[in-house]
């Protein structure tokens, strides 16, 4: 019996779970799970890429102590983060998309190429944190000096098992500096912003591409070896790939973030698309047409801050009881790292919550709230209407929320608590397997 591992990494956490068919059915097992979040070094949000990929090995060591017979292994992350290479040594830190400091470099890129005409070729929507402003702002500190190369951070961490350095689609619609209609790197982006060329000139490669296999050293700790192959390495489109529709009906991937958005054979970077921020990023062989808004974020930042010790079921029920009905704008600058997400909430609202549950209620209600106004503008923007929506991750096992939203949206929703991302991920490498076996 043939076993697939994914590596499925958030930006909170991650897990790795090994899948395989039986019946026609799949089957998963999660083997390991890990924490994960930036660090605060020299006044700079960092990833700790040592840790990070130190848990990567813990884990595939750990699947490989209760499956030998592991056919591939398959990571996907979240997006838009990447490291820098000179040759094949890294340029440390790695930058967090939280961290803020790259900001002042988004109007210069904005007056070297006015957002419209960005649009226009990308189809990626305006988010502080793109790897485009990222790369122009590495440029202006003098960062890119002697940098050969970058890998986003799937790719890093398969660089890192493997030896071997492959730049996947999906993921890298994410930087902001994929041309929507060749799928390939935007030169005319490029020049226009003087970023080295050299960093575009690796081709980019479509899910379920073969990597390598594990180097030595990494075999020998890890007790085996296997196949590294690319899955969507953008965690959402592997999410994606993991929902079960019946039909082509809208999605949200409730995490850290949510993503709603829904497939589209071709993408839509037009005015009313690029007015209401939506996005086109790449999917395993469609475009996600979708909005990257506020998830589960301003509830954990919450809890951490309010209640850390609290169930998170007793949380639901004291918000269930409130009678608090005021809605804040969650997808304000105000929530996007606040030192308080309590005073994020104060300072938004003209009436304060005066209790626990009353600052949750808000929360959920204003989540509800924004997948009301996504979806809104996705109707009139597609010029279509949906009658069900899909929520898949960490944020489909709140019954509550969930409830919540089919008010606001009016839309039946189905709510599947399951690992949709991981799922995604094994459904490629099991696909690249059957296609390298022959197999229909």
């Amino acid at each position: 019996m043939k076993h697939y591992l994914a590596i499925d990494i958030g930006a909170s956490s991650g897990r790795h779970i090994v899948g395989h068919e039986a019946n026609g059915q799949l089957v998963t097992d999660e083997v390991y799970r890990f924490g994960n979040g930036v660090k605060r070094e020299g006044g700079r949000l960092v990833w700790d890429v040592e840790a990070l990929f130190s848990e990567v090995v813990n884990g595939i060591k750990a699947a490989f102590a209760r499956y030998r017979d592991i056919e591939s292994i398959a990571i996907d992350t979240w997006g838009v983060d990447y490291v820098l290479f000179k040759g094949e040594k890294e340029v440390l830190p790695c930058y967090a998309y939280r961290d803020r400091a790259s900001d002042g470099a988004i109007a210069e890129v904005h007056d070297i190429v006015p957002f419209s005409e960005l649009y226009a070729r990308t189809g990626i929507q305006f988010q502080p944190f793109n790897t485009i402003y990222r790369l122009y702002d590495d440029l202006k500190r003098g960062r890119l000096f002697g940098v050969t190369d970058f890998l986003m951070m799937p790719e890093y961490l398969s660089y890192r098992l493997t030896g071997v350095k492959k730049r996947e689609y999906t993921d890298a619609t994410t930087t902001g500096l994929i041309n929507a209609a060749t799928g390939e790197w935007d030169g005319d982006t490029v020049n226009a912003l003087k970023l080295p060329e050299i960093l575009f000139r690796a081709p980019i490669c479509k899910p379920g591409e073969y990597v390598g296999v594990l180097k030595s050293d990494i075999a020998a700790t890890v007790g085996g070896n296997a196949s590294v192959v690319l899955c969507a390495s953008h965690d959402t489109a592997s999410a994606v790939e993991g929902i079960p529709m019946t039909g082509n009906e809208p999605y949200v991937s409730s995490g850290t973030w949510s993503l709603l958005g829904v497939k589209r054979n071709a993408p839509l970077p037009d005015e009313k698309s690029r007015a209401a921020n939506y996005t086109n990023e790449g999917g395993a062989g469609y475009i996600r047409y979708q909005k990257n808004i506020m998830g589960m974020w301003v509830v954990n930042e919450l809890k951490r801050e309010l209640c850390p010790d609290k169930p998170f079921s007793d949380i639901v029920c004291e918000a269930e009881k409130s009678g608090f009905s005021h809605i804040a704008d969650v997808n304000a600058d105000a929530f996007l790292s606040p030192d308080s997400m309590k005073s994020a909430f104060d300072g938004a609202l003209s009436v304060k919550p005066k209790s626990v549950g009353d600052y949750f209620n808000c929360a959920f209600l204003s989540l509800a709230q924004s997948y009301k106004n996504a979806v809104d503008e996705l109707e009139r923007n597609t010029g279509k209407k949906y009658g069900a929506l899909y929520i898949v991750g960490g944020g489909a096992k709140n019954e509550y929320l969930n409830e919540l939203t089919r008010r606001a949206t009016g839309k039946r929703v189905i709510a599947l608590p399951i690992e949709a991302t991981a799922i995604g991920n094994l459904k490629i490498q099991m696909l690249k397997s059957k296609e390298a076996s022959g197999i229909r």
